[in-house]
Order: structure tokens, then C-alpha cells, then sequence
């Protein structure tokens, strides 16, 4: 094969959701960075990026990417999501042009050639681990004109040799100076701003660095689990959130394994706050936190809190069973004592959440409701995942040890545990109908005020009240309840979409709010106690009230054409609705500060005037399901806005 002049190499990355912004396509990004960087592929290749919602069909990205012009190169960056779409994309474009090269590369996909070349053979690489390098040398090969089947001197990929059998060639070993990746940002290899100039992704994603010295028996992180952490420099990183800030970003999202483990991310977080100070963005920070709180951890949580940045603090607890912990190899793990933490967090005046996964081998029904009752008393969301195996983990390696009975998605190429030795099929049905409730009403938090007191004055846990509107939604005739009942029969096994549609219905919908009244009206109410019930039902009201705002259209109106709200107003932290002048039969925002602070209530109705605070932009987050962006959007009380202050009694 003679040497290519001008080489067009094309990058896909597709997110899991259907959202109004885009997913930042981060992977793609370091591989053109990387492509552009060297000198000698700068001027003879070509790169671009297309990156697609989750909704978009095969056909809608078949015609972007084949219409005009077909690549030499179509790399793929694969998820279990994505991975059906891009093997059926890969077959058009051989049928198109037969030497092109299909590259895929991403967690689903690495060290699991054999399965790959033989349910999509249109794929000629897979490339296994970290994949600026290896792409960069591929890249250069067939710049070069070597044929896909005479790559045996590139390391960390699989391609099929001349007789059709898999070649993996040795492991590339892990990128220890990572700033020998060029910034995607930095470099423009990313376009950043949309057509009007504005920023065009729902946040910002960052990595600080790369690694994680656990080795949970469920997860994959890249390849990377049981790994020494290395870091991208202060300098780059700096510059890259600087960048962030003058376009305005409100959330920045790092993706790290275990981000405040080390004394460099409270660095990180110094200049962060010190960039904000000087642009007033960056306003949120999200991350998933590590998994044991050190020094580290709680001085940045001090600095963040003292210069008004917002976060959610993560307990990845996973399961509270002892059993399943063993399975998941996580016995060895020293979370901290979580309760302390949490208290610690809520006297700091910060928010904290729970991660909890169910149906790990060794957990039952009862371990897993009793855990997550317990965790609900403390923490003010629990996100709640089914187990699924993924690639290249110990589960998936060990399933007959467990005794795994398993289903691929519909839809993706998850694996979806269904039973195992200490989980019925029964249990998991049963589960899945409790999860989807879970997911939509809690974690997302479309319910957040009466938790507490339904538990406090009603004896009602948590999942009591999830269980209680899940039969609801069963058995009612209520027209409103047919779109929940239909989502939650879609949920089981892949679901993603589904959840979605239930959130976005409950936010975004009249009907949603309608369909949430009447089953408080029916099912919750009437058998509450008499002497709390006005004050409860004052709460479920202020729980709706100050759910977050969305736009019915382009307007900017929200939705269900609400007259009692403004347009949108300009503030010094930015653009919110206002719904001012709201009365409360009782001081709802002041006795529930007096409970979770564990105290005990008797309330006593008096009337409260307050003024509720949204901030705009919210549908993207509600329309994604990540409850970390939708707490940014939620209706608050302004403590100047309140005209008068209700009676308290307390004992």
C-alpha cells in the first residue's frame, strides 16, 4: 500500500443521553490533540470529530459521516452504550470504502478483541489500554502505507493477522508524564463555543489525573484500577480552567477516581477558587470524591465552602452488607465512618449523597433495603445502580463462582445480572421496580423536603414512601399516572431512557406535578397522623414548589405557562426565575433547618412569606438525569426575600 498525501481520519464518540447541549467529547479530543501535535503528521493528516447525542439513529450519523466525505481512518470511541451503533456504522463504511481502517478503542471494547472481531468483522483494530500513543502510531502507519494486517511492532492493540486469526501485540506501558498528551482545550482540538459563541456542552470535563489503587471486584476505571495515580501539571491545569472560566462555564466536572486523595488536588482547588474569585466561573464542582476522606479531603472542603463553591461529597459505600462486601473486594477499603462524615458534612452546611449498588452477589433484599433506610436518614440522596458486569472485572471473570445468571441490554451491551446464589429472579423484579423508583424520585431529587419528617413525625422510612407511589402507579386510574407506569415497565435491564422520560415528566410537565398530588391526595395523606398531617402536607407542597424551573420552549417561559412567574432576571450570580410572594401556612424552610439539624419539632401554623430563587438553564440537567447538576437548579429561599417569620415551637 503506496504512502497517502493528505489522510482524513475521522473520530466518533456518541453519549448515552438525549440532551438539548452536547457531551463534551473529551477522548476524541486527546486523540486529535495528540495527531496534531507531531510534526510529522500535522501537515499531512486531517482529523475532525463527530460527536452525537444519544438519540440520534444510525441513519442521522451514517449521513453526517459518509454523505460527503469517507475518512481513511474511522476510529470509534466505545462505550456499552454505543457499541451496536458503531458496528453497524462500521459495516456501511466498509461497504463503502473496503481499505478503510474501523478502529475502535474505550473501555467496553479493550482486551476484548476476540469477542469484537467476531460479532462486528468489519472492525480491523482494537486498541487495549491508554490510546493517545497507540493511535498516533497507527495513524502514522497507514499515513505511511502499511497494510492493517502489518502492525505487529505497535503495542497495546488487537487486528487480525493475514490468515484471519486475532494478533494482540504487547501491552503499551501507562503514560507517566501526561502532559506529553497535548491539552485538547489549550490546543482548539475541541471546539468550545457554538455557532452563537457560546459555551456548547452541559459542563466542562477535566482530568487531573489517571489511576486508581483500588481493585473493586465491579469496575473497570480504564484499566486502571490497582495503579499508582499520576497527574496532569499544575501549570496545564490551570490553564485549562482558566480557558473554562472566561467562557462562562458554570460547572466543571473532573474525572477522576478518587479526586481529593492527594495533596495536588488541594493545589488543584486552590487555583480554582482563585480563578473564580478573578472571573466568577467556575460556580460548581463536581467530581467523584475519593473514596477514604484524609486531611486532604477536609481542608478542600473548608477552602470550598469558604469561597462559596458548590459541590455534591460522595459516600461510595456501594452496599452497607458485610457478605457483599467481601465479593466486591472492598472489605479492605477503610471508608471512613461514614455517620461522622456526614454530620461533620451537614455542620459545614454541605450537601453529601450516597452510592449504592444493588444485586452484588452477596446481597439480599433485606440487606439491601435495611441499608439503604439507614443511609437515607443521614445523607440527602442516595444514587442507586443495578449491577452490571463489565468487561475485564472480576465478576465478569468469576460469574460461575457466584453463581451469575446474566442478560445482555436490549439496547446496549451491558451485561445485566438477573439472579445469583443469594438473589432470587423474584428478588431482582421485585428490586428493579424499587430502583426505578429510587432513581427518579430521590436520587434526582423530585422529592427532598419530606423525607425527614414523614420518617420523624409519621414513622414512614424512606422506602415506604418509594413503595407506596410504586403501587400507586400500578393499580391507578388517574390518567396522569400512565406515563409513570409505562416508564417504570420500561426500566428493567438498560432502562436509561426510561428514567429519563420519568424525571422529565415529573419536572418538566403539569401533568407530572398532577399525577405526584394525587397520589399524596389517595395513598399518603389520608393516613398520616391527624395532629401532623396539615403541617406534612405543607411540606409535600413546598417539595413541588421548589422543584426546578424548565422552559416549555423557546420562549423561556416555564413550563405549564405559570403567570405568577417573570421572565428571567438578571442577578449578580447569574439568571433566575423569581417567584416571589409565595405564603406557607407554615415556616416549612425554618422547622425543617430545626429537624435536620436534630432537634425536635411540634409545629405550629403561621403563615410565612418568602420569595423562591431558580436559576435558569435547568431542562439539560433534568433531561440528562444527573441529580449532581439538577441540585444546582432547585428553587431556594432567599434569606432576605422572607416578610415574616412563622411561629416555631420547639422542645
Amino acid at each position: 500500500m503506496l504512502p497517502i498525501q493528505k489522510l482524513t481520519v475521522q473520530l466518533v464518540q456518541q453519549g448515552v443521553w438525549d440532551m438539548p447541549l452536547e457531551s463534551m467529547p473529551l477522548a476524541s479530543g486527546y486523540m486529535k490533540a495528540m495527531i496534531l501535535d507531531d510534526s510529522t503528521l500535522a501537515d499531512r493528516v486531517s482529523v475532525s470529530i463527530a460527536n452525537f447525542r444519544g438519540k440520534v439513529t444510525h441513519g442521522e450519523m451514517a449521513r453526517e459521516l459518509f454523505v460527503v466525505e469517507l475518512p481513511d481512518i474511522l476510529a470509534f470511541s466505545v462505550l456499552g452504550w454505543n457499541v451496536r451503533a458503531f458496528g453497524a456504522l462500521a459495516a456501511t463504511y466498509k461497504q463503502l470504502k473496503p481499505d478503510g481502517w474501523v478502529v475502535f478503542g474505550g473501555t467496553h471494547v479493550s482486551n476484548q478483541a476476540d469477542r469484537v472481531f467476531r460479532e462486528h468483522p468489519d472492525v480491523d483494530v482494537v486498541v487495549n489500554g491508554e490510546g493517545e500513543i497507540t493511535f498516533r502510531e497507527l495513524v502514522r502507519a497507514r499515513a505511511d502505507g502499511r497494510s492493517r494486517t502489518g502492525l505487529a511492532d505497535i503495542e497495546g492493540i488487537s487486528y487480525r493477522s493475514d490468515e484471519g486469526t486475532t494478533t494482540t501485540t504487547p501491552d503499551r506501558p501507562r503514560i507517566e508524564d501526561l502532559d506529553l498528551i497535548p491539552s485538547p482545550f489549550l490546543t482548539g482540538a475541541i471546539e468550545l463555543l457554538d455557532e452563537k459563541g457560546e459555551f456548547r456542552y452541559d459542563v466542562a470535563l477535566i482530568e487531573t489525573n489517571r489511576g486508581c489503587p483500588y481493585k473493586c471486584s465491579f469496575c473497570y476505571w480504564g484499566g486502571a484500577v490497582g495503579q499508582r495515580v499520576r497527574a496532569f501539571s499544575r501549570e496545564r491545569l490551570r490553564a485549562e480552567m482558566e480557558l473554562f472560566a472566561g467562557l462562562g462555564v458554570h460547572t466543571l466536572v473532573a474525572c477522576d477516581a478518587n479526586f481529593g486523595m492527594l495533596p495536588i488536588d488541594q493545589e488543584f482547588v486552590d487555583d480554582l477558587i482563585d480563578i473564580r474569585e478573578r472571573f466568577g466561573y467556575p460556580r460548581a464542582f463536581e467530581t467523584s470524591w475519593a473514596k477514604n476522606k484524609s486531611k486532604v479531603f477536609f481542608e478542600i472542603v473548608r477552602r470550598m465552602k469558604e469561597a462559596g463553591l458548590r459541590s455534591s461529597f460522595t459516600l461510595a459505600l456501594q452496599t452497607l452488607s458485610t457478605e457483599a462486601l467481601d465479593t466486591m473486594n472492598r472489605r479492605n477499603m477503610k471508608v471512613n465512618a461514614w455517620r461522622d462524615l456526614v454530620e461533620w458534612l451537614g455542620k459545614e452546611g454541605l450537601d453529601c449523597y450516597a452510592e449504592l449498588i444493588w444485586g452484588a452477589p452477596g446481597e439480599t433484599v433485606q440487606s439491601f433495603l435495611d441499608g439503604y433506610d439507614e443511609l437515607a436518614e443521614h445523607v440527602s440522596r442516595i444514587a442507586v445502580y443495578p449491577i452490571m458486569l463489565l468487561p475485564n472485572t472480576d465478576y465478569s471473570e468469576n460469574k460461575e463462582l457466584h453463581g451469575i445468571v446474566s442478560l445482555r441490554g436490549d439496547h446496549d451491551d451491558f451485561e445485566y445480572v438477573l439472579a445469583h446464589r443469594t438473589m432470587s429472579f423474584d428478588d431482582n423484579a421485585r428490586m428493579q421496580r424499587f430502583l426505578f423508583w429510587a432513581r427518579v424520585m430521590a436520587e434526582n431529587a423530585v422529592l427532598r423536603h419530606c423525607w425527614l419528617p414523614l420518617r420523624v413525625l409519621a414513622g414512614w422510612r424512606q422506602s415506604r414512601v418509594l413503595d407506596s407511589l410504586a403501587d400507586w402507579a400500578d393499580t391507578s386510574s388517574c390518567p396522569q399516572a400512565a406515563p409513570l407506569r409505562e416508564a417504570a415497565a420500561r426500566a428493567h435491564g438498560g432502562g436509561a431512557p426510561a428514567y429519563a422520560t420519568a424525571i422529565g415528566y415529573l419536572f418538566t410537565d403539569p401533568a407530572g406535578r398532577a399525577a405526584l398530588r394525587t397520589w399524596w391526595a389517595e395513598a399518603v395523606s389520608p393516613v398520616l397522623p391527624a395532629a401532623h398531617r396539615p403541617f406534612l402536607d405543607e411540606v409535600f407542597r413546598y417539595d413541588l414548589l421548589t422543584q426546578p424551573v424548565c422552559p416549555a420552549d423557546g420562549t423561556g417561559r416555564p413550563a405549564g405557562g405559570d403567570p405568577d412567574f417573570p421572565d428571567p432576571q438578571e442577578l449578580p450570580d447569574g439568571d433566575f426565575y423569581v417567584r416571589r410572594n409565595v405564603l406557607l401556612d407554615y415556616d416549612v424552610p425554618a422547622l425543617l433547618a430545626e429537624m435536620r439539624a436534630g432537634r425536635h419539632v411540634h409545629p405550629q401554623p403561621g403563615p410565612v412569606e418568602l420569595d423562591v430563587f431558580y436559576r435558569t438553564g435547568a431542562l439539560n440537567a433534568v433531561l440528562s438525569t444527573n441529580h449532581e447538576e439538577i441540585m444546582h437548579f432547585m428553587g431556594e429561599e432567599q434569606p432576605a426575600a422572607r416578610r415574616s417569620v412563622a411561629a416555631l415551637a420547639t422542645g
